[in-house]
């Protein structure tokens, strides 16, 4: 990549990027096409230069398809930083393939908002196409699991309400765990009892995973410490048991 534009991209300097079109206004289509680097969209986006991104994909849409080494768009970074703006801009010039593009760990740009509990971005991605939320990872597993795995709360919250209550329920990843499975796994207090406040999620909370246990069989699996107790006290409280794998219904 030109030095300059480089340098410009990193600074954000919306100047010296206007001088350098002018003296070269095909400085952008020669940036050089490799799965090794970051475009200037890319930087710019990451930083949260958001003048500098208006003047690149006014110039060359394109460049917001671009992926690099990672196969994150710009739009992945912009998402991860909470640059909320510069995700609008984004998705203004992105096909709706591009909103949902996977990195190489199948994550699309709602799964870095989520992972980094990117409250604002989250809104504006699940606005621009509601039932983006509701892909599933390459792996099987939902956005709900990555929140829970994370401890993102407040954006598995957020995220929740894209399923009805007979959905959550039974939402499963790919070891069969449900929502309140991985929550007391994660020994996520909080979670779990988010979670107890749903009618269905009570009444389907002995369902069972792909190992064959219940929430109650996985809370023995963990440490008992503080939050183990802490959990168990709030499933015994809404009549969970533990699964015949025991030989017990306690």
């Amino acid at each position: 990549m030109n030095p300059n534009l480089l340098n410009s991209s990193v600074t954000g300097n919306v100047q010296l990027l206007n001088a350098l079109l002018q003296v070269d206004e095909l400085i952008l289509d020669r940036i050089p096409v490799s799965c090794f680097n970051e475009t200037p969209l890319h930087i710019a986006a990451l930083s949260g230069h958001l003048d500098f991104v208006k003047i690149l994909v006014r110039k060359k849409p394109s460049l917001a398809m671009s992926l690099d080494s990672l196969r994150r768009t710009a739009l992945h970074l912009a998402s991860a930083e909470g640059h909320v703006e510069i995700v609008r801009e984004l998705l203004n010039v992105m096909s709706p393939i591009g909103w949902c593009s996977r990195d190489q760990d199948g994550r699309t740009p709602l799964h870095m908002a989520a992972m980094n509990e990117q409250l604002e971005v989250i809104k504006v991605l699940i606005e621009t196409k509601p039932d983006i939320g509701r892909e599933l990872q390459e792996n099987g597993d939902t956005v709900l699991h990555t929140c829970i795995s994370c401890n993102r709360f407040e954006a598995m919250k957020l995220l929740s309400k894209l399923w009805n209550e007979e959905e959550l329920a039974t939402l499963t990843d790919r070891n069969g765990n449900t929502l309140l499975h991985l929550a007391v796994i994660q020994k996520q207090i909080q979670t779990v009892k988010y979670l107890l406040e749903k009618s269905s999620i009570r009444e389907t909370g002995n369902i069972v995973n792909g190992h064959g246990f219940t929430v109650m069989d996985v809370l023995d699996h963990r440490p008992q410490d503080l939050g183990a107790l802490q959990i168990r006290s709030v499933l015994m409280e809404a009549n969970f048991r533990r699964g015949s794998v025991y030989g017990r219904s306690t």
